[in-house]
């Protein structure tokens, strides 16, 4: 079992930055993914971007391509989600998983709320 717990979240304006983490604990692990999905009101969630565990690889949803950094502290369990030039539109619960043996995000966390007021 995975634990994972996010921090972070909060009110920023229109072009702000916030800098999202998620500390795991329980289970280790060595390789697979870190991700963040998030949830809009009234919508479903989605993928934002992940890291591979083990090398660093990287991938992000289009929408926040060149504005999100995802990274990670293998040292610490924590995987980091930059956000910077927010738009009202990344307002969501923002979310963390990890999957470790095959595609399915096995782990989530709470959730942690990202408002941006314009």
């Amino acid at each position: 079992q995975v634990h994972l717990v996010e921090s972070g979240g909060g009110l920023v304006q229109t072009g702000g930055s916030l800098r999202l983490s998620c500390a795991a604990s329980g289970r280790t692990f060595s390789s697979g993914q870190m991700g963040w999905f998030r949830r809009a009101p009234g919508k479903e969630r989605e993928f934002v971007a992940a890291v591979a565990w083990s090398v660093g690889t990287t991938s992000y949803a289009n929408s926040v391509k060149g504005r999100f950094t995802v990274s990670r502290d293998t040292a610490k369990n924590t995987v980091f989600l930059q956000m910077n030039s927010l738009k009202p539109e990344d307002t969501a619960v923002y979310y963390c998983a990890v999957r470790i043996g095959g595609l399915r995000w096995e782990y989530w966390g709470q959730g942690t709320q990202v408002t941006v007021s314009s």
